[in-house]
């Protein structure tokens, strides 16, 4: 089932919270749909479901934070063993290829890995852990990640509830100029058709043969 569809099927309580564990779970290092579960909810947001955008974002924020908090927390403890570990489990997700391209990336960027990581999917995976894993002082890691899913959370649902407002006020004008251009086309085929049946009739009569009486 289509993610809008099955959260259209809970109450918003519910959805604020589903958000939350998506992406903390996401965050944590769990490989999770949690954009697309953000993006869904957004959506609803704007469509009149009864969800906040304001406690979604905050409901998202929160849950990116924790998450990636709780990970790096794994992550110094578990240390390179853990990411071993997590590679024969989930080879698609933390095989030695993806593995080394975070690591680059977060040698080379430092905290703002942490930060932009938010935005890419596979970097917001391995944010927490790797750093973590990497031994990042606390205090950086805890800066660049809320401003990162503040940014990213925060900024992904502002963006998609505005985005849907201004899509469904156009879709309501493009119907209703719809409904006009239906009308008009109708009355023109009329008239169109009138009017040959019109010529149709008059050139029937000129064909017709003249009586022999006259």
């Amino acid at each position: 089932m289509h993610v809008q569809e099955w959260l259209d099927t809970v109450p918003p309580a519910a959805v604020y919270a589903v958000v939350g564990l998506v992406i903390g779970l996401e965050s944590l290092g769990i490989p999770l749909p949690g954009e697309i579960v953000l993006v869904s909810a957004a959506l609803m947001s704007s469509q009149h479901s009864g969800v906040n955008p304001i406690v979604l974002g905050v409901c998202a924020t929160a849950g990116a934070v924790i998450g990636d908090s709780i990970g790096y927390a794994i992550g110094r403890k578990g240390g390179r063993p853990l990411l071993a570990w997590l590679g024969r489990k989930f080879p698609r997700h933390f095989g030695e290829g993806h593995v080394a391209t975070a690591e680059r990336s977060f040698q080379k960027w430092g905290m703002w890995a942490v930060f932009f990581g938010r935005f890419v999917a596979l970097l917001r995976i391995f944010a927490g852990p790797l750093a973590g894993v990497l031994h990042m002082p606390y205090w950086k890691f805890l800066i660049a990640n809320v401003l990162g899913g503040i940014c990213w959370a925060g900024g992904t649902t502002a963006v998609i509830y505005y985005v849907g407002i201004v899509a469904e006020d156009w879709l309501k004008r493009f119907s209703y100029l719809g409904l006009v251009a239906a009308v008009l086309i109708g009355l023109a085929s009329m008239l169109i058709i009138k009017r040959r049946a019109k010529k149709a009739q008059t050139a029937q009569r000129e064909a017709e043969p003249v009586g022999a009486g006259d």
